[in-house]
């Protein structure tokens, strides 16, 4: 029995690209440390692995007092397992599956943590264990409990772990299990490990979806950044495809970049696990884009669905076929047992699965039959309804039988069931039961008929019903989509179904709005995430065919409810409309000029100024234009991130005059607009009972902005005040879904910790400002800016004045923390040195200077913790 430790340098491949030099004396450091601390606790250095140790001990307790003795040493961020276990030594190494659990146990952790398999917990005493519960390790058949060791002078604090339990991204668990694939999917995995592209193609419903997701799941572990799932599907525009895709993962588009360009530079130095789902509609756009995103990262690894390849550079094709007839009977026989639980199979469902030629979809429309018919009858009308499969089936495309296995499964539906699928043949994304009955055909449609008509398309696998969100949503295969659509056109309704399905969602409006200025605020971000791709679609359609009236509509609450979730593309939308509702003078005119003016925030900085302009000279023609809660205060909003907070500062005072502040958002403008010009003193004034009038609003977004607003007044002043207003707008911002909120909150704290003396809690605020702001594409650099004033204040400053030269820019210019840091740094490095580093940090890709700010905050957060 031996107790196993292992140990690594979290980030320090990062570290050996941004300082090589540096890394060298800290690994001679760092190995000196770990050797002495083995050594005195009478342990075995047996191997080297990357940059970190294995060695072994005898006793449990002396692996312990090891890790704790060097932990307390070392100045960067290690990572440590220990676990006990049979082992057999030979020639001076160990063998024995031990080894690889006190592995995983290490990966698991994080730097400055120790951790211990129950194994080594259970034969120690006396000492501080916290139990973090079963875990699910990889490479480990079954869960095991992990402990992470306390101790005096160690850090307690960590993110969770880094285990299959909570991967990040978005790839949700699938409902049903991969039959028939076992094989062919560690084939797949081999093929993604060897490949930074491969491409699964075939015929629709053949299971390129299923087996991509069942794969990327398998291998979610290896991808730290997550494994991101991108619905191509609902993208019916193939300009588009960048903009899906960023908003999945938040991304804004860059100034002078388009939103391809901004997508790929967001994504460099991530390691992610990208998965295209059906890029065969829009297979040219999606080509560019996996191009662009592979020419610039060399991390990131594409799985693709598509019924053909997309034709990049060095893309590994897998065809995927049709099921022989074994795994393709096991399918039926499973499915067929969801809706018959009694099913007997017999030589029927061989028969069957035969002559569907083993594809995966027409079995599963084939077995949902049996709630009503039995496989006989099932094979019988085969016979009939596709003909195509009884004759020459070899010389059909596959899509046609596809085609027909669908048709075959319409056909069966009554009437109204096959009106509401043609019918919801229209939602992109899916769509709730409010929705389905809106395009149903009729105004005063019963509720509980769509229901039943539903739940009827459900049990026959036309429709899927998910219920993760605690709200019913459906959807359809697409392909089962492009045939109902076929049939919507067919009649002549395609465009009277469209016109209704965007006159829905404009009229949706005033409900979310309302909800929206309620404590119930966090519905309509989850509700927007959710409708994004209809609302994408309805306006498209609504501009298109110059439905002006809804497209404002959505256009206008599109961007407001995007905006604050850091979801920017709506911002386009309200763009291309000015010209056409100025031609009418549309009542939403003076709106639209409000919404456009938030392209400040990917960085058009002087278009925001322009529609901020034309927008006050609406606003004063007397003209009554429809404007939601009071937000005549945006059009000044550019002037502050131009460089002339004054001019906004007049525009603010001008509307307060007249009234316009009911909501209390002009008033916070106004504060933070005086702040910006350096008006100390009147913007106390100003602030002095917002966050009360806010918080009679209970419209928690705006009591976080208030709070925000009071706290850029009294930061110099008061900053206990403005501490507490951060802390407790940041749990309001979170919760409520106001992304814009908590990344300017996060930054507002990242300098008011650093002033009152905790750097560590200040760091910790830059890594969420820093995220927010980097993970969007936002171009403006005040998270930098405001970590290099606090490197300056802990005095690194040499990385301060790197990440400085980055920052400074003409918006950060006036940011009095970079300022003031810039003076100190050049006085303690002088004007040469000061010069030559801002000017190395000035020059760095934005991803390289973030992973150089994480870098340093790791060092930094490392040295903190050795201090007494």
């Amino acid at each position: 029995m031996v107790t196993f430790l292992f140990t690594d340098i979290e980030g320090s491949t990062r570290r050996w690209e941004s300082d090589a030099d540096g890394m060298r004396v800290a690994l001679a450091a760092h190995d000196k440390v770990l050797r002495a601390a083995i050594e005195t606790n009478d342990g075995f250095l047996f191997s080297h692995t990357g940059d970190g140790v294995a060695a072994a001990f005898a006793s449990p307790m002396s692996a312990v007092d090891a890790a704790v003795d060097a932990q307390r040493e070392l100045q960067l961020p290690v990572r440590m397992g220990i676990a006990t276990g049979e082992a057999e030594l030979r020639d001076g190494d160990y063998f024995g599956t031990v080894l690889n659990r006190a592995a995983r146990v290490m990966a698991a952790g994080h730097g400055g943590q120790i951790l211990l398999a129950d194994s080594t917990a259970g034969l120690l005493s006396g000492v501080d264990l916290l139990n973090l519960g079963p875990r699910r390790l990889r490479d480990l058949p079954n869960p095991i409990t992990v402990y992470q060791l306390q101790a005096p002078g160690l850090r307690a604090d960590f993110p969770p772990l880094r285990t299959l339990d909570a991967t990040p991204g978005n790839l949700r668990p699938s409902a049903t299990s991969l039959v028939g694939r076992e094989s062919e999917l560690s084939e797949v995995e081999a093929a993604v490990r060897a490949h930074r592209l491969v491409t699964l193609t075939g015929v629709g419903g053949v299971g390129k979806t299923r087996l991509a997701i069942e794969v990327a799941a398998r291998l979610a572990d290896e991808f730290p950044d997550g494994v991101w799932l991108f619905e191509l599907a609902a993208v019916t525009d193939p300009a588009a495809v960048p903009d899906a895709v960023a908003a999945v993962l938040g991304i804004t588009p860059q100034p002078g970049k388009s939103v391809a360009e901004s997508v790929a530079g967001a994504l460099e130095g991530r390691l992610r696990l990208l998965v295209f789902d059906n890029c065969e509609h829009i297979l040219g756009a999606a080509a560019d884009l996996v191009e662009a995103i592979l020419s610039s990262s060399g991390t990131v690894r594409i799985v693709a669905t598509s019924r053909e390849g997309l034709g990049v550079a060095d893309e590994q094709l897998w065809p995927v076929s049709s099921l022989d007839v074994r795994p393709a009977s096991d399918l039926f026989v499973e499915r067929a047992r969801s809706v018959a639980p009694r099913f007997s199979p017999g030589q029927a469902v061989v028969q069957i699965c035969e002559r569907l030629d083993g594809i995966p979809l027409a079995i599963e429309l084939a077995a949902s039959r049996l709630s009503s018919m039995t496989a006989d009858e099932i094979h019988d009308r085969l016979d009939n309804r596709f003909k195509l499969l009884v004759g020459s089936r070899r010389g059909l495309e596959r899509h046609q039988t596809l085609r027909h296995t669908v048709a075959w499964s319409y056909e069966l539906l009554e009437d109204p069931a096959k009106v509401l699928l043609e019918r919801s043949s229209v939602f992109a994304g899916g769509f709730d039961l409010e929705s389905a009955c809106a395009v149903a055909g009729s105004d005063d449609v019963d509720d509980y008929a769509v229901l039943d008509l539903l739940d009827t398309l459900v049990r026959k696998s036309l429709l899927n019903a998910d219920r993760s969100s605690g709200r019913t949503r459906f959807s359809m295969l697409e392909t089962i989509r492009q045939f109902a659509e076929e049939q919507l056109v067919a009649r002549g309704e395609a465009d009277v179904v469209r016109a209704a399905h965007a006159r829905h969602f404009a009229e949706r409006e005033a409900e979310i709005m309302v909800l929206w200025d309620s404590p119930r605020q966090r519905e309509t971000s989850t509700w927007f995430t959710a409708e994004l791709a209809n609302l994408r679609a309805a306006f498209r359609w609504a501009a298109d065919n110059d439905h002006l009236t809804e497209a404002a509509a959505i256009a206008v609450y599109a961007t407001g409810l995007g905006n604050l979730g850091g979801q920017y593309e709506p911002i386009g939308w309200a763009e291309e409309l000015i010209e056409p509702a100025r031609a009418v003078d549309h009542p939403r005119l003076l709106a639209l000029y409000e919404m456009a003016s938030h392209c400040w925030l990917v960085g058009k900085f002087e278009a925001a100024v322009d529609y901020g302009e034309a927008g006050q000279a609406v606003l004063g023609s007397g003209r009554v234009y429809e404007v939601r809660f009071d937000g005549e205060y945006r059009l000044g909003t550019p002037y502050v991130y131009v460089g002339h907070p004054q001019r906004a500062v007049e525009w603010y005072r001008a509307l307060l005059e007249d009234g316009l502040d009911g909501h209390t958002q002009t008033r916070a403008a106004l504060v933070m607009a005086l702040s910006f010009a350096n008006s100390v003193d009147e913007a106390m004034a100003a602030a002095e009972g917002l966050v009360d009038a806010a918080e009679a609003t209970r419209n928690p977004y705006l009591l976080s902005l208030a709070l925000l607003a009071d706290g850029f007044a009294f930061r110099d002043s008061d900053p206990d005040r403005a501490l507490q207003g951060v802390r407790r707008g940041m749990v309001l911002a979170e919760d409520s879904g106001n992304r814009f909120n908590v990344a300017h909150l996060a930054l507002l704290g990242t300098g008011l910790e650093a002033a009152v003396g905790n750097p560590v809690v200040a760091l910790d605020y830059a890594v969420v400002a820093i995220g927010h702001f980097h993970d969007s594409g936002n171009p403006m650099h005040a998270p930098l800016a405001m970590l290099a004033a606090v490197l300056d204040r802990l005095g690194r400053y040499e990385p301060a004045a790197i990440v400085a030269g980055f920052a400074l820019s003409p918006f950060t210019a006036g940011v009095s923390e970079l300022t003031t840091a810039i003076a100190h740094l050049r006085e303690m490095l002088g004007d040469p040195a000061s010069e030559s580093l801002a000017k190395k940090g000035a020059t760095m890709p934005t991803a390289a200077m973030v992973a150089y700010a994480y870098g340093q905050i790791d060092q930094a957060r490392a040295e903190l913790a050795q201090s007494p």
